[in-house]
């Protein structure tokens, strides 16, 4: 049985209130089965964060998020070759594409001018090339109060998008939920 969920994610620590808010169903089972649950942000160093929380904390269920940065990875190239492919998620490209699959949530983080329009496409986000999710993040947000999307949105998208969304549009994303659940039950 699971004791500890370790779920390490790749970008700032600003990002941790958003992704406790998408991994809210891992983390309320985790806590039903009392599993102690926590999320550690890698800024800049994923793979060498992961392998070092394996080694100071074997007995935990060490789980890592990160970007794929391309449309095919290659595991080894990003100095996770022989981890547990149960354990390595590859989320989407990048991160934003998540946003791509709750348009209502952006729409209310920007209030009126939004240009929903200007995100029509591949509705499987995990497809979406890097430099188009954020041209259409620019172009949708571009004459909105808030502003053209910045990297700094996403600390609050984040946390506004719908993980069954999320789920429904990225593949991935809904193996790593079904793969975490099922290993707590």
């Amino acid at each position: 049985m699971v004791t500890e969920l370790r779920i390490y994610f790749e970008g700032d620590d600003r990002l941790r209130p958003g992704f406790r808010q998408l991994l809210s169903e891992i983390a309320e089972v985790a806590r039903s089965k009392k599993c102690r649950f926590e999320l550690i942000a890698t800024d800049g160093t994923p793979a060498q964060d992961y392998r070092a929380g394996i080694r100071a904390n074997p007995k935990a269920w060490n789980v890592l998020l990160l970007d794929s940065e391309e449309s095919s990875v290659n595991v080894g190239a990003k100095g996770l070759d022989g981890c547990d492919p149960e354990s390595v998620y590859w989320m989407v490209q990048i991160m934003e594409s998540w946003f791509l699959a709750d348009i209502d949530a952006l729409k209310r983080s920007y209030d009126g001018g939004f240009q929903e329009s200007a995100l029509k496409g591949n509705p499987n986000v995990e497809e979406i090339p890097k430099a188009d999710v954020l041209s259409r993040l620019e172009n949708a947000t571009r004459g909105t109060k808030t502003g053209k999307y910045q990297k700094n949105h996403a600390f609050k998208l984040l946390e506004l998008v719908d993980p069954a969304k999320v789920r429904k549009a990225a593949p991935n994303c809904e193996r790593m939920f079904r793969v975490i659940l099922g290993g707590l039950h």
